[in-house]
């Protein structure tokens, strides 16, 4: 699994009518900075909404998933997201000029195939994985439906499907390396039921469905005339059924490919909690319905695990942002530049370090014989780590100051001495409004806590 956050190297689009509105649009995939996530726009519309990958905005399951903001709307994206998650792509902008993706062959292939033609751009920052710290249950007992997410240190998905058809039977597929999922998962198109198919079809839907982007299983006896009618419905000069229940000689890519796909299904709709995962994700008869509700759950674990901590301070991993990248957003210098790495960084949260050594200028005078961090120094680092968080707010941040308005309830509670690293870590109380930021910050020695406060930081423009 990939350290550093991607994107693609260029623009790429996609043509084609998507499965449920029928409607011919134009998908165009963008580059975007990093710790933008993934976010669709619908250019159509007058004010071009901008709508993010994100659970809380899932606005309809019918048949598919749906998500909506900011009076935008865009239906079935889980095959769309999970090729992005199977790419691990962390940063694009994705670009409709209709209500629903191209829903192509029905998998998810040829979007892979798109933007590995375009390739792929690694990024300064670290990818902010979402480890499950425990085991994560939703369970549907009315429709036999239970999903799990178990602590793993990667990314592995198993589901089962049993629909008591004599046809599809009883079907498993396993993907054990998020780097398999191009060979062993993406060309698994989706399916239906006969039956769900003409109730489908009676409720508007499957406007842009076709015999060569789904794979229909008849699981009743059918007549000549009511084949008759389903090529008529699909402009087909005539359809038939397979000795395997396969409407119109359809060849199945995988055997068990119905449950191929809905593995992809699965890790499309999980895409939608904001964060790849390294869990152990293990699926019975899964739904959008129950991938939603699962993923929901897994979003409600993961904000009371932010609230409480953040990502350990591990040395040996490269930095999110290094001294040069912090020089070039912070106006400090020596000797008041008081940090040295950014080891997390997302919309909320920010965590950093100082090392403290015996040459620090301020040692000299505080105090002789007994050098101790003095406490205001403390906060100017502090301050300056949560000025990386406000400033990261900006397409542009080496166009802002930002500047300290204000602290609040500070504490100190343990000296910091030479040979001290400070981790030192903020999180923003409150959305920016108007250029105002409010925010909890902490620093720790050792796990030990060494100050604590609140801080009320100004982003200004530098030519104002």
């Amino acid at each position: 699994m990939k350290v550093y956050q991607h994107t693609i190297k260029e623009p790429v689009t996609i043509s084609g009518v998507g499965l449920h509105t029928g409607v011919v649009s134009n998908m165009t995939f963008e580059p975007a900075p990093p710790n933008h996530g993934i976010k669709f726009q619908r250019t159509d519309l007058s004010h071009q909404p901008i709508i993010d990958a994100d659970v809380d905005n899932v606005v309809d399951l019918s048949r598919g998933t749906s998500i909506e903001q900011d009076g935008g709307r865009i239906n079935t994206v889980e095959h769309t997201l999970a090729a992005i998650a199977g790419l691990q792509i962390d940063n694009v902008l994705i670009k409709l000029d209709g209500p629903e993706p191209p829903i192509l062959d029905g998998s998810a292939i040829q979007f892979i195939e798109a933007l590995n033609k375009v390739g792929f751009e690694q990024q300064g920052a670290q990818r902010n994985y979402f480890e499950v710290p425990e085991s994560i249950y939703f369970r549907d007992k009315a429709n036999e439906i239970e999903l799990a997410a178990l602590p793993s240190e990667d990314y592995r998905v198993t589901v089962m499907v049993d629909y008591k058809s004599p046809v599809l039977g009883s079907q498993h597929a396993s993907l054990n390396n998020i780097e398999d999922f191009t060979e062993q998962i993406a060309s698994c198109r989706t399916f239906c039921f006969l039956h769900e198919l003409e109730e489908l079809h009676k409720r508007g839907l499957i406007k842009g469905g076709d015999l060569n982007n789904a794979i229909v299983i008849v699981d009743r006896v059918i007549e000549d005339d009511e084949l008759d009618q389903l090529a008529k419905l699909f402009n087909k000069p005539k359809v038939e059924v397979k000795k395997e229940g396969i409407l119109n000689n359809v060849e199945l890519r995988y055997p068990n490919e119905p449950a191929r796909h809905k593995l992809l299904d699965v890790i499309g709709d999980l895409v939608l909690v904001g964060r790849p995962l390294k869990a152990q994700i293990l699926a019975a008869r899964p739904g959008h319905a129950s991938n939603i509700a699962f993923a929901k759950k897994i979003k409600k674990l993961m904000a009371q695990e932010k609230k409480s901590i953040v990502p350990e301070y591990d040395p040996t991993l490269p930095p999110v942002i290094n001294i040069n990248q912090i020089t070039k957003i912070l106006p400090h210098r020596y000797p008041f530049l008081l940090i040295d790495k950014i080891f997390y960084l997302d919309d909320t949260y920010v965590a950093g370090v100082k090392n403290v050594t015996f040459n620090e200028p301020f040692f000299q005078g505080h105090f002789p014989g007994n050098p101790v961090m003095p406490g205001v120094l403390q906060v100017e680092a502090m301050a300056q780590i949560g000025g990386i968080l406000v400033l990261n707010s900006v397409p542009d941040p080496e166009n802002y100051w930002a500047y300290f308005l204000g602290i609040e309830s500070f504490r100190f509670r343990k000296m910091v001495l030479p040979g001290d690293t400070l981790v030192i870590k903020c999180e923003l109380l409150a959305p920016i409004k108007r250029g105002i930021a409010k925010m909890k910050g902490t620093a720790h020695v050792g796990g030990n806590l060494a100050c604590e406060g609140v801080m009320t930081a100004s982003i200004v423009k530098k030519d104002s």
